[in-house]
């Protein structure tokens, strides 16, 4: 039997989609949920094989609940905006299905699902899930049992800890799984700068920059923190700067 997680805050479309599985007879809907700390929670207990997930919900969105999800099982996403279709295939989702969908369009993505499924294409752990975060001026991470969205205004500056970020705040410091990279590609152009291969800076938060050694250089930020500016880092500064 194929577990099947419905998350949506529209009841007609989470019945639409469960009213077509139920024809199916090798799917079994374990669970259907109005929201993304719902459908985590579900995610969590029941570890589906596979959900029908909506874009834009209450709380959180379906993509920042997606990188919440240690193991993520194969998505179909199931939405009334077009505007977030590239970013879903990013993700590496099975597919996008625009409401309101047909009967036929969607056993088009189930069939698409187990083709998948039979040839063991189904996404691997983490794939596609780094470029998630949204230029919506906020990241969302796991604290022990608890979800807190930080909004980046508030964040000092990032810094590379192997496979994770470490996002400094005036709260403390909280762990992300994401590259810098993806991050950096992700935040709002112009906020922050890549001064070092390490860190990401807020540059709202700056107040000095001190000649170092050799080439190099030294950021003061408002906290009193010193961030360390390679040569083309402060070459990427001067830019965002524009000095």
């Amino acid at each position: 039997m194929i577990r099947a997680i419905i998350i949506d805050d529209e009841p007609l479309a989470a019945g639409v989609v469960q009213e077509f599985l139920a024809e199916l007879p090798e799917f079994e809907v374990v669970a259907m949920c109005q929201d993304g700390f719902q459908g985590l929670k579900a995610i969590q207990e029941w570890k589906p094989d596979l959900i029908f997930l909506d874009v834009q919900m209450p709380k959180i969105t379906g993509f920042e609940m997606l990188e919440l999800v240690d193991n993520p099982p194969a998505v179909i996403f199931t939405t009334a905006y077009d505007e977030y279709a590239v970013k879903a295939f990013d993700a590496r989702a099975i597919d996008y299905l625009m409401k309101p969908f047909s009967k036929s369009r969607f056993q088009q993505a189930v069939d698409r699902f187990l083709k998948n499924r039979t040839s063991e294409a189904v996404q691997e752990e983490g794939d596609g899930l780094d470029n998630l975060a949204e230029k919506n001026h906020r990241l969302v991470v796991r604290v022990k049992n608890e979800i807190k969205i930080i909004p980046t205004s508030e964040v000092r500056f990032f810094e590379a800890q192997d496979d994770y970020v470490e996002i400094h705040t005036p709260e403390g410091k909280f762990l992300k799984k994401m590259t810098m990279k993806s991050l950096e590609q992700a935040l709002e152009e112009g906020k922050f700068a890549r001064t070092h291969r390490s860190f990401l800076v807020n540059i709202d938060q700056i107040t000095k920059i001190e000649p170092y050694e050799r080439d190099s250089y030294l950021l003061m930020l408002k906290s009193g923190e010193k961030i360390p500016v390679s040569k083309s880092g402060y070459s990427r500064l001067r830019l965002v700067l524009g000095l």
